[in-house]
């Protein structure tokens, strides 16, 4: 194909990290052996990091940001993947060491590929992304450990953002009881449509906590580490479990070893960047049946990929609320 697309491209000048709506051809596009026409991308913190040039989260340049994307393979040269299939690719650094998902075309390699679920939409696979896929593996996690919604309430970190918000809403559609920790007043409405029953300020988690607290918490899904994470175990019940997945409040583990050793407190972590592909299917299936329509439209906003380049850095001061998608072709 010689007909161009458009593509954000971020490249390093004299006067620093530049980003700008390029006119690309399928010649300019990266190795690998299978081309896709992409639908959506998505907003994750990290695409965040890599747009306003932060973190040293892209390695290369130029680079092409998105960690999440889907579309239609229009080219392959894999066995495994056919013109007209419809697929995902979520992280294995695609978007920080990869050309990733913001842009209308793009090549990969066929083993970051997961088929799409035949009942979920572009867009929905794209409000999910790795936020949502993060969230689920956080949740079979969970129950890997046994916890029941008999054993008591889960506390989520983070609720209002991207994993946050998922994690509550598959959670609540478990029959679990869900205490959502945020810390802004004002998305109590939004965390109460996907689920939550009761809420925390970020202030009251992130006191330094004890040792060991009032038994609280059956499970837990953290995103943000740091002292709420220690918050968090403080106040986990006997033989119960945190997935812990994020560092928003740092990347530092203020505890001690009381909540593991009188409470056999288990700390899970859950990292969704190399998880293996059979991971992955297992759980797109689930999020194709756990997390109703009606629930992904309430956490999605559209964002035209014009206008990425202005809007998405408001990531990083906690303005976005619940999933961002990304439509690549406005």
């Amino acid at each position: 194909m010689s007909d161009t697309f458009t593509a954000l491209v971020l490249r390093e000048t004299d006067d620093g990290h530049v980003g700008a709506l390029e006119q690309l051809t399928d010649a300019d596009l990266p190795d690998g052996d299978v081309t896709l026409a992409v639908e959506y991308s998505s907003l994750n913190y990290k695409d965040g990091l890599a747009l306003a040039g932060k973190n040293r989260i892209v390695r290369s340049y130029p680079m092409v940001p998105g960690i999440d994307l889907t579309g239609t393979v229009i080219a392959s040269d894999s066995p495994n993947w056919q013109v007209g299939d419809e697929v995902v690719s979520t992280s294995f650094q695609v978007g920080e060491r990869y050309w990733g998902g913001y842009t209308q075309r793009q090549r990969l390699q066929s083993e970051w590929l997961v088929r799409r679920p035949e009942s979920m939409s572009a867009r929905t696979a794209m409000a999910i992304g790795t936020a949502g896929l993060t969230a689920m593996l956080c949740v079979m996690e969970l129950e890997t450990a046994g916890v029941q919604p008999s054993d008591g309430p889960i506390v989520v970190t983070g609720a209002a953002g991207g994993v946050g918000s998922v994690a509550v809403a598959l959670l609540s559609g478990l029959g679990f009881d869900v205490t959502a920790v945020t810390g802004r007043p004002e998305t109590q409405d939004y965390l109460r449509s996907l689920g939550a029953s009761a809420f925390l300020t970020r202030e009251e988690m992130s006191e330094p906590p004890r040792p060991l607290e009032s038994e609280t918490w059956a499970g837990g899904i953290d995103t943000v580490g740091s002292t709420m994470l220690a918050k968090v175990l403080a106040q986990m019940k006997f033989r119960s479990t945190v997935a812990a997945c994020g560092l928003a409040g740092g990347h530092d583990l203020p505890t001690t070893v009381m909540p593991f050793i009188i409470r056999a407190v288990r700390l899970q972590g859950v990292e969704a960047v190399m998880a293996p592909i059979p991971m992955r299917e297992a759980a797109w299936a689930r999020l194709a049946t756990d997390l109703p329509s009606d629930v992904v439209d309430t956490i999605t906003e559209v964002v035209p990929l014009t206008e990425l380049l202005e809007r998405g850095p408001t990531i990083l001061d906690g303005q976005v609320r619940g999933r961002w998608v990304v439509d690549t072709n406005a």
